[in-house]
């Protein structure tokens, strides 16, 4: 086994949750059947198709969302134009990314660009065009910024009382910072008149019982 190809892999997955993916591999001269034969004798773990971890890593919190992301080429698609991932976790995958709400994901979400097809298990893709102030890196994960998720799961006709909790969790722990945004956000996707979708996190604020900073009550 080649040494330098351990330590070629090492760098890639020092920057991606200690993961790599058989296309980053490739793309430095590590084949298939050279990380066929590292997981064989354990100095490579696969953790989904097309997906593995080094040795020693530890397993990240959201190891499973971060391995579907890299196995859809989010590590390696170019950006949009508007300069945003090809690949961004949305709906309540975001919810669990960003750690609000009580949501149990039944299986993955992510926005692309453009149609794109998967085999992943559980894995759902939207198309969506997103601007760069609607995405933001958690723990380098390009994920919906939260005021863009609470916007994208009421699109989603999500529980409104879920929303709501996810809603206090958010305003709580500072992470809802820009409640304009999110009247934006929802005034936007689905073409509400501005003066319905300000009554609409209003509404949101209420049920959750907590308010952001800068935000009128009246």
């Amino acid at each position: 086994m080649s040494e330098s190809a351990t330590a070629r892999l090492g760098a890639l997955a020092e920057r991606r949750w200690g993961l790599v993916t058989t296309a980053q591999a490739e793309s430095v001269g590590v084949t298939r059947k050279q990380l066929s034969r590292m997981a064989s004798v354990g100095v490579l773990e696969r953790v989904a198709q097309g997906v593995y971890r080094m040795a020693g890593a530890p397993t990240a919190r959201h190891e499973a969302i971060y391995a579907s992301w890299l196995a859809l080429g989010g590590a390696t698609a170019p950006k949009t134009e508007a300069s945003v991932a090809a690949v961004v976790a949305a709906g309540t995958t975001a919810t669990v990314v960003h750690a609000v709400g009580d949501f149990v994901p039944n299986g993955f979400d992510f926005i692309v660009p453009r149609r794109k097809g998967t085999r992943l298990a559980g894995v759902r893709l939207r198309v969506r065009s997103l601007a760069a102030d609607e995405v933001i890196p958690v723990d380098g994960l390009p994920t919906l910024t939260v005021e863009r998720t609470i916007a994208d799961l009421l699109d989603l006709d999500t529980d409104f009382s879920l929303v709501a909790d996810a809603v206090r969790e958010a305003v709580r722990s500072d992470k809802l910072v820009a409640p304009d945004r999110l009247v934006e956000h929802l005034s936007v996707a689905a073409a509400r008149p501005k003066v319905l979708a300000r009554e609409l996190v209003h509404d949101l604020f209420e049920i959750a019982g907590a308010w952001p900073e800068g935000w009128h009550r009246g």
